[in-house]
């Protein structure tokens, strides 16, 4: 798929839309399965227009809070008005790459004021799901200078260059695949078809937006390596409901008819949003397509939100 690496060394690929797009759309036995609900959504310029309709707001990060290292245009005011108004605003992202402290610093940085409470992330519902596996030796698709603040407590050895940690491990964690190469995917492969083991996702989208193209994140590998190997990776994020089941237990006691998903992704924001009967909104300028016809991917895919919102 054209991976090259990008000055701060994450995989930036040449890949358009479109064949992003059908990389979601080729797994799709693997995500999912909800009913169809017809094509009919609504059409708004910005959140504000819709706010009115909703006391929750859950926003996806990456195409809605910022793309890569920089704020949307007047998104940071937008949600400083949303809760202005007494909107609870939790940000659900299938962010596990980064300690949960180095996230919220970024979004200090970005112009942004979430609790930690409010800030529910694919690493964390990880972590909650490793259900008494605590103990097991796991090998770690990571990047070691972003740190294991919050993994410290695992039994933990960095998969790279060296191919004994792949036979030795007890199970795979994908977590951040900044640093991850197709040498270390082949090694992850060949040791994985002599021997399998549970294979635990942390993100499960297979790329995100950045300033200057898409990144490619853990999802794309776990998937090609499920269909090299017949492994069927435990995926923890959107668009499957553990996330979101993370996000409940924060909110309390709420209407789920007044909550709103948001998100720039049909096939994790607005089909997880789908998946567990709660709204959702689509964001078309920023994010995974913008310059795109984002009506034209709704109707193909028949993953349909209840809004296509502009911009924040």
């Amino acid at each position: 798929m054209g991976v090259c690496k990008s000055p701060r060394s994450d995989h930036l690929t040449v890949m358009s839309t479109e064949t992003a797009f059908e990389a979601y759309e080729a797994v799709r036995h693997r995500l999912p399965l909800v009913a169809p609900s017809g094509t009919a959504f609504r059409r708004a310029a910005t959140l504000a227009d819709i706010a009115d309709g909703f006391d929750v707001f859950l926003l996806d990060a990456f195409g809605v809070l910022n793309i890569g290292e920089a704020a949307i245009p007047g998104t940071p005011e937008r949600i400083r008005n949303l809760k202005a108004a007494g909107k609870r605003v939790l940000v659900v992202s299938n962010a596990a790459g980064f300690p949960h402290a180095a996230l919220m610093e970024k979004y200090t940085r970005l112009g942004y004021d979430f609790a930690p409470d409010d800030v529910i992330t694919s690493r964390v519902t990880l972590l909650a799901g490793l259900n008494g596996r605590q103990n097991l030796h796991w090998g770690l698709m990571a990047t070691r200078s972003t740190g294991l603040r919050d993994l410290e407590d695992l039994n933990l050895t960095y998969l790279e260059e060296d191919p004994a940690p792949y036979d030795a491990v007890e199970g795979i964690l994908l977590v951040g695949s900044a640093a991850w190469t197709e040498e270390r995917q082949a090694l992850l492969e060949d040791s994985l078809r002599k021997r399998p083991r549970p294979v635990l996702v942390g993100n499960p989208d297979i790329v995100a937006p950045r300033e200057t193209g898409f990144s490619v994140e853990p999802g794309h590998f776990a998937h090609r390596l499920a269909d090299r190997t017949g492994i069927t990776p435990e995926f923890y994020g959107k668009p499957f409901p553990d996330i979101f089941d993370l996000a409940f237990k924060r909110l309390g006691d709420v209407d789920r008819s007044r909550v709103l998903m948001v998100g720039d992704s049909l096939h994790t924001d607005i089909l997880g949003a789908r998946n567990i009967g709660i709204s959702s909104a689509l964001i078309a300028q920023y994010g995974f397509f913008a310059g795109q016809d984002a009506e034209k991917a709704v109707l193909a895919t028949g993953i349909v939100p209840d809004f296509i919102v502009e911009r924040p």
